[in-house]
């Protein structure tokens, strides 16, 4: 994905909030450095009202990017530690027996926040990463059969490790296809690390965003007036054949034993108009579903255990789909 884009002017409540959301790239620079194209990707999962999954190894700022970009949205956070003995209810909250009143009260879990991490997920068996899926999908939580809806916005930002899979519990294709983006942490280039180590020797704590100078620079209003810009993007019906082609040529390619699904394709569909909105234009063209098509496809195709032997990759198939499949002029 492309870190660049347009600024717009900022006349009217859209342009107001496009720069605001611009704004955040700088403001979370402060804390994260050469993480550009991740926070582009979480900005884009908030306008979707999607999650997103970040995928790298130890030590690359992913906890610290989450909380960055929560102060500067001026968003409430929390962080789960996923382990093998994580229980439902540690995710969700319970009902607690209170003896004074002689009755059971409901406890609200973390899940009860704005943007939640989720570190190491697939750290946790099935049943705990399952409830999860509720919240992801219908926005609410229901304990005792009682349904309790949660805040907007709200985002799971999911970690997992991709080289260390002792001890792991695979996420099942139901649960990633709930994830609207996956995202790769890579490390960084060598002078952005010999900026990180500098950072740090003139006391920079990453625990103390305050005092690194992060600073709200967009809130929930932003957030809505967005929103709602983005929804009046114009989709010509070429761009969305053009989608459904790439799609569909997921389900033929014959390295992959999974394809994308419809839902897929509208979740591509959001996020390359989410991406039209960002770079400053009302309408979506063949350049943002290609910028958006990894992330959002990644986690959505299974490789045949052939073509995985042979150094095939999830990337390398759908870019090879992307240089096939006709563009629409």
């Amino acid at each position: 994905m492309d870190p660049t884009t347009d600024n717009a002017g900022t006349t009217g409540a859209p342009d107001t909030a496009r720069a605001s959301l611009e704004a955040l790239r700088a403001e979370i620079a402060k804390a994260v450095v050469g993480q550009d194209p991740a926070v582009t990707g979480l900005v884009v999962a908030l306008l979707c009202r999607g999650h997103v999954l970040l995928e790298g190894v130890p030590g690359v700022a992913k906890t610290l990017l989450v909380r960055a970009l929560a102060s500067a949205l001026e968003l409430d956070t929390k962080r789960v530690q996923f382990t093998p003995d994580l229980m439902p209810s540690d995710v969700t909250g319970s009902l607690v027996y209170d003896t004074r009143s002689a009755e059971f009260s409901f406890q609200p879990g973390p899940v009860f926040t704005n943007l939640l991490l989720a570190d190491e997920i697939n750290r946790t068996p099935p049943k705990t990463q399952s409830s999860l899926l509720e919240a992801m999908e219908e926005r609410q939580v229901t304990v005792d059969g009682t349904p309790r809806l949660l805040p907007d916005p709200f985002l799971v930002a999911a970690t997992q490790n991709p080289v260390e899979y002792e001890g792991t519990y695979p996420l099942p294709e139901a649960q990633l296809d709930r994830f609207l983006l996956k995202l790769t942490i890579p490390l960084p280039s060598r002078q952005d690390e010999i900026d990180v180590l500098t950072r740090h020797a003139e006391g920079f704590n990453p625990r103390d965003l305050k005092a690194a100078g992060v600073r709200p620079v967009a809130g929930p209003a932003d957030l809505e007036a967005a929103r709602a810009a983005v929804a009046k993007t114009t989709i010509s019906p070429e761009i969305t054949a053009y989608v459904v082609d790439i799609c569909r040529a997921t389900r033929e390619s014959p390295s992959l034993t999974l394809g994308v699904s419809p839902r897929g394709a509208t979740a591509l569909l959001a996020t390359s108009r989410a991406w039209a909105w960002l770079t400053g234009r009302d309408y979506v063209i063949p350049d943002d579903v290609k910028a958006l098509a990894l992330p959002t496809l990644r986690h959505r195709v299974q490789l045949r255990p052939e073509a995985e032997m042979e150094g095939v990759t999830a990337d390398s198939v759908i870019n090879a789909i992307l240089s096939h499949v006709p563009v629409p002029r």
